[in-house]
């Protein structure tokens, strides 16, 4: 994953954001004072979930796409992406007039795939993981002869996501710190090396899935380091090696790097819901992750989180929606043993509901064999206020002589 130019200059994030600017949205700055309670800190979220494609990629696709000669717009563009720089490359490849042909992951997200091809790409989809993808869009470049449009590794990309640093620090130049997704590097080494030409006393800090951390890996042994395997719900993050001009970058850039595992990650997603009424996806959230988790400590000034992206599978945010609220105390199940009598199970579920706890399923078992033929098994899954509501329920009940297994 060979880096196509030399680092990107400030001039070209500046010139990036002026050819962007009739093409993207400039997306808010939104605070939340629930969510500022809740980490005793100020931090602004800037929300490009809301863009164009539903990330920021389209920046950084739009802005290297654009620098194609006609003879190269002609050829074509191909890329490998798990979702987000599709959409950004297929859309950006309409814009200027060009066919772009897009390489995912066999796993990779429905709604993403379906969406790339709404805005006019061919997409094929090969192996495991980007990686995998990456090598297949290679094989295409050199037998088609499209411009191949890396996602991370390249100047012009990288000036293109750079251009939110730009507008973040137009809008609050006394932000503090900047907490910014790390995938491969493309996003957080733009935003870094733009952010500290204008400030450089600004502090940057990437975030990984602690199931995608080859940076964090990197770092740690100082050198280039893959990780062999990666494991994720923040898909968009899921990159086993960073690029070596993102890497290059990023030592010199960024002050600090953090992982959050997919438990902090579904939570952070279950507070985006919540508290901002906004869809965020896995990637986009790790930012808040990190803060929620005490991973990354806030200081007295502002702090910014980049939201990546909010393109997230629906059958993936039920599910996440469902641990984080176990995440957050506001689910729990809990089984006994009852006399195999009736009116046992109406009195043990009235109990719960004096207890001021909702019951969402009910599973009276028979046959386990490790229960008396004279007792019956009941499984409940409880809707809660909190941790604490929940303790008070079960130690309520075994004062009531119910034993909880």
């Amino acid at each position: 994953m060979a880096a196509t130019r030399g680092w990107p200059t400030l001039e070209d994030v500046e010139e990036a954001k002026r050819q962007l600017a009739p093409i993207i949205y400039r997306t808010p700055l939104y605070e939340s004072g629930a969510v500022n309670d809740l980490l005793g800190a100020r931090v602004l979220f800037k929300l490009e979930n809301l863009q164009r494609s539903g990330s920021f990629k389209i920046r950084g696709a739009y802005n290297r796409i654009r620098q194609l000669s006609p003879e190269e717009l002609r050829r074509g563009v191909v890329a490998a992406s798990a979702g987000n720089h599709a959409q950004g490359v297929a859309l950006a490849a309409g814009l200027v007039g060009t066919t772009a042909v897009i390489v995912t992951p066999e796993g990779a997200s429905l709604n993403k795939i379906e969406a790339t091809r709404a805005y006019g790409a061919e997409v094929r989809q090969v192996g495991e993981s980007f990686d995998d993808a990456f090598q297949e869009a290679e094989r295409l470049a050199r037998e088609t002869g499209r411009v191949l449009i890396h996602a991370f590794d390249d100047a012009g990309v990288i000036a293109g996501q750079g251009t939110l640093a730009l507008e973040v620090l137009e809008e609050r130049p006394d932000a503090e710190t900047l907490v910014i997704p790390v995938g491969g590097g493309g996003l957080v080494s733009g935003m870094a090396l733009a952010a500290k030409a204008v400030n450089p006393r600004i502090k940057v800090i990437g975030v990984q899935a602690s199931g995608a951390d080859a940076v964090v890996r990197s770092r740690r042994l100082g050198r280039l380091q893959a990780t062999p395997r990666v494991r994720t719900v923040a898909d968009g993050i899921a990159v086993k090696r960073p690029g070596a001009l993102t890497y290059a970058m990023i030592e010199a850039l960024v002050d600090d790097l953090v992982t959050v595992d997919d438990h902090e990650i579904s939570r952070a997603i279950v507070v985006f819901l919540e508290r901002f009424k906004l869809m965020v996806e896995g990637a986009g959230a790790v930012g808040l992750a990190a803060l929620l988790s005490g991973k990354v400590t806030p200081g007295p000034g502002p702090v910014v989180c980049l939201v990546s992206g909010g393109n997230i599978d629906l059958t993936l945010l039920a599910r996440i929606v469902e641990k984080g609220l176990v995440e957050e105390g506001r689910q729990c199940d809990l089984s006994t043993v009852l006399p195999d009598q009736p009116g046992q199970l109406s009195r043990f579920l009235d109990r719960i509901a004096a207890l001021k706890a909702n019951v969402i399923r009910v599973n009276h078992e028979r046959w386990d064999p490790a229960v008396a033929p004279q007792d019956v098994r009941v499984d409940v899954v409880l809707e809660t206020r909190d941790r604490a509501h929940q303790q008070a329920i079960r130690e309520a009940l075994r004062r009531d002589g119910y034993q909880l297994l």
